[in-house]
């Protein structure tokens, strides 16, 4: 039991002395079968004699209310007998949400701050105070690496809940990059479960904050991009040409991306005069020569953007060619580079095909 946690139950002692309720000297760390409870206090009060079992937290989101309700409850079936017991956390800071959670499982809690809530059949406290600053966590960049395909994942999967594991085959990352990622949800609180334990499933509550995230770190990130020329009599055509020659020499890992691409998936510009491919790092020369593109300072048309991870992700194929189109998300997220009418373009695919 740490001095922190000791001084949470002093303050609560403190709290309920104030309300004339005698506390006896409390209890830590009281096994049961399966756990142990952090604190059990024996209190008199004006309905008679109760026990409070009491979870201890720090910070409190809702994730961490999810698991001290588990616990709890546990304690309670393992004392089942006992009707004098009421379930109780108490943290030195809890969220918003972590609150409404709180009140959601009917549990009793104490903040530091003074905020005191209990409700036992007859008897009812209700004390709400403004809560003070919760002290900064640090926080975890989930626009990088592995976290980012987690991140896709989690907005391909939005409507449906999903276990860690499936996640992590869904993104092709570790289980735990996934637990990483939805820590880091959980705290931001655009996130929202059900079940428990084994049967513990999770989807995006706010996948609009998130993808308006990961589009303001998207944006600045520096590339290695390649700019060529490729000779096309018909830029309408130009897409599909490339797809081809890239089919015959089995460049299978490159993915089509920008404003051509998605306006295979959101019709809405009448022509597009460039290509931008997704190639795996160091492969510039080889697709270069494969689609017999010359290398040019000023009149571009295709663009090779050294890139892996997320981009690479839930591809679709556009026909005739099949052609590997980036996701829609990734689309978006690429066309808010600013230039021509890839920002209209990038409207019309949120609101149409992402309906984010």
């Amino acid at each position: 039991m740490s001095i922190l946690e000791k001084n949470l139950v002093e303050s609560l002692n403190r709290a309920l002395a104030s309300a004339d309720i005698e506390v006896d000297q409390p209890v830590f760390d009281v096994p049961y079968r399966g756990g142990m409870l952090d604190c059990l206090l024996h209190i008199n009060s004006p309905y008679g004699h109760r026990r409070l079992a009491v979870e201890l937290l720090r910070q409190a989101y809702p994730r961490d209310i999810r698991d001290a309700a588990w616990q709890l409850q546990s304690f309670l079936k393992d004392n089942d007998d006992a009707k004098d017991i009421i379930p109780m956390v108490a943290a030195e800071h809890f969220s918003e949400g972590a609150k409404d959670d709180l009140r959601h499982h009917k549990l009793a809690y104490f903040e530091a701050s003074g905020t005191f809530y209990l409700r036992h059949k007859e008897w009812l406290i209700d004390i709400q105070r403004p809560s003070k600053p919760a002290a900064r966590r640090s926080e975890v960049q989930l626009f990088t690496g592995a976290r980012e395909q987690v991140v896709l994942a989690l907005l391909v999967e939005r409507n449906i809940f999903r276990s860690g594991l499936e996640l992590a085959d869904l993104s092709k990352t570790s289980t735990y990059t996934v637990s990483t990622v939805l820590a880091e949800l959980e705290r931001r609180e655009w996130i929202e479960s059900e079940g428990n334990g084994r049967t513990l499933r999770r989807r995006l509550s706010e996948p609009g904050e998130l993808l308006d995230a990961w589009a303001e770190a998207w944006t600045p990130r520096k590339e290695t991009k390649t700019r060529w020329y490729s000779f096309v009599s018909n830029h309408d055509s130009m897409l599909d040409k490339l797809a081809g020659q890239m089919a015959d020499a089995r460049l299978e890992d490159g993915v089509f991306t920008g404003a051509a691409a998605a306006n295979r998936i959101t019709p809405l510009l009448t022509r597009t005069d460039t290509i931008e491919i997704i190639i795996s790092p160091g492969e510039a020369e080889r697709y270069a020569a494969a689609l017999n593109l010359k290398p040019v300072d000023k009149g571009a048309n295709v663009t090779l953007i050294e890139r892996t991870g997320a981009s690479t992700l839930f591809t679709n194929q556009a026909m005739p060619a099949k052609a590997r189109l980036a996701h829609p998300l990734i689309l978006y997220l690429d066309l808010l580079d600013g230039k021509g009418r890839n920002k209209e373009l990038a409207e019309q695919l949120r609101l149409h095909e992402l309906e984010i």
